[in-house]
């Protein structure tokens, strides 16, 4: 739980060549030694209500899945409510990330300055208004726009929780504690498509905003009574927005955490061409229903919950992260590259199984490579978490943004677009974690065992 500082093991977890971010600030002394040790108030206060501040992180973690995966469902509904096309529905999607992305490089730097709660607050709220708005938009500008707005606001859940491990933990404990997190927000999308569905059953597709802001509502509340600030006043950068950007340059120009962040965007990229592909490719070519394809979504979200888990309990500490997030990827790419074999004919006619199988091997590995990529890049700073955070997020839904209207490009009735989509991503998170991060040339792992 938060309150647990690092181990002995986490000490050795720390590698020699680490950079310190030249603009970071002189630390206090005690800026390095575990929370347990020094038992401040908003750790006294994380040490009462440690499981319930884990489950609220893990709800700021679920946003996305939260905004995305209960609408899935609904978009050939909006294509016909708006009298819009397949692709143009798509551009909601891309909305919504690209406010993601954008607000993450905003609010990671502001919660380094002004602590973590303020910025969380205030962009939960936007986040309710704008979801209120998505659900009565009158057109699909409207709902592109407003989509955007909600991108926005409802990044600081996602860039802040990141932050808050961040000060509260480090290396192995980090790992796991990431591991943790997609346990809980794992939750998110094999609920969520199903709640869509059910949601279909009873109204349209404005149902599914008015339930997703009640789930805002009570993040917020959640929130202000129960999650303490976490960064102390001490540890706060001063800067304004040339601070930021320095900080950002610095973090940048450390090619191996801009490897790592790369790869994690397009692994990202390859796990959301699925996500903006799937209620087409499953419900339009091959016939299922919206319950249907909410089970389905559900059933493969299993395997990214199951192996996240495997990764938290069993391969950290015992495994290089390195190592297991190189198995990660190896399957991601030989997972895309089976989809585009069957896609485009080469098996013959396949059905929907096999589709799924495929789907559910690629989500499945997921559970590999985004927590070892979140802390192993995060491991590369000890200052300027938010700043951090904001890069790995902001990657991760740009690239995914971009992705999105590429998976329809060629129509509703083939899913060629999709795996191609991903098996490009894939390959490209490969080269960025071989050609950037050279795990082979560090002399050391985070868990202190040689390379």
């Amino acid at each position: 739980m938060p309150e647990r500082g690092r181990t002995a093991g986490d000490e050795k977890s720390t590698r020699e060549d680490i950079p310190v971010p030249v603009s970071a600030p002189t630390s206090p002394p005690t800026r390095n030694t575990p929370p347990a040790l020094h038992p401040t108030a908003p750790t006294r206060s994380l040490r009462r209500t440690g499981v319930l501040v884990t489950f609220i992180l893990g709800g700021l973690t679920a946003t996305p899945p939260l905004a995305m995966d209960t609408y899935l469902p609904a978009l050939p509904d909006v294509t016909t409510s708006l009298n819009a096309s397949a692709a143009s529905v798509q551009l909601t999607l891309t909305a919504c990330l690209a406010g993601m992305a954008l607000g993450q490089l905003l609010i990671g730097p502001m919660s380094d300055r002004w602590g973590r709660r303020r910025p969380l607050l205030a962009g939960l709220a936007v986040y309710v208004v704008a979801t209120v708005l998505c659900g009565i938009a009158p057109s699909l500008e409207f709902l592109i726009a407003f989509r955007l707005v909600q991108g926005l606001a409802g990044s600081a859940g996602i860039v802040i929780a990141r932050a808050v491990v961040r000060d509260l933990y480090d290396g192995v404990a980090m790992a796991r504690f990431f591991s943790t997190l997609m346990l809980i927000s794992g939750v998110a999308p094999i609920v969520a498509p199903l709640i869509g569905g059910q949601i279909l059953r009873v109204t349209d597709w404005r149902g599914v905003f008015a339930v997703l802001t009640v789930v805002g509502i009570a993040l917020a509340v959640l929130v202000w009574f129960r999650l303490p600030e976490t960064l102390a006043p001490a540890d706060r950068h001063g800067g304004g927005v040339g601070e930021a950007l320095r900080a950002m340059r610095t973090l940048l120009s450390d090619r191996v955490f801009t490897g790592y962040v790369l790869s994690g965007g397009f692994a990202f990229a390859a796990l959301f061409a699925y996500i903006a592909a799937s209620p087409f490719v499953i419900q339009e070519i091959y016939g299922a229903s919206p319950q249907t394809f909410s089970l389905l979504f559900g059933v493969n979200s299993v395997g990214l919950v199951i192996v996240g888990q495997i990764n938290g309990k069993v391969l950290v500490g015992r495994v290089s992260m390195d190592k297991v997030l190189a198995v990660g990827l190896a399957v991601t790419t030989l997972a895309a590259t089976a989809l585009l074999l069957m896609t485009t004919g080469v098996f013959g006619e396949v059905g929907l199984f096999p589709v799924s199988a495929g789907l559910f091997v690629l989500m499945a590995a997921m559970g590999l490579a985004m927590p070892n990529t979140q802390t192993l890049a995060l491991m590369r700073t000890r200052h300027s978490a938010g700043a951090a955070s904001a890069l790995l997020g902001t990657s991760s839904f740009l690239i995914g943004a971009v992705a999105s209207p590429l998976v329809g490009i060629a129509g509703e009735d083939t899913a060629v677009p999709m795996a191609v989509v991903q098996l490009t991503a894939a390959l490209v998170a490969v080269g960025c974690f071989v050609g950037m991060c050279r795990p082979w040339n560090r002399r050391t792992t985070l868990e202190g065992a040689e390379s």
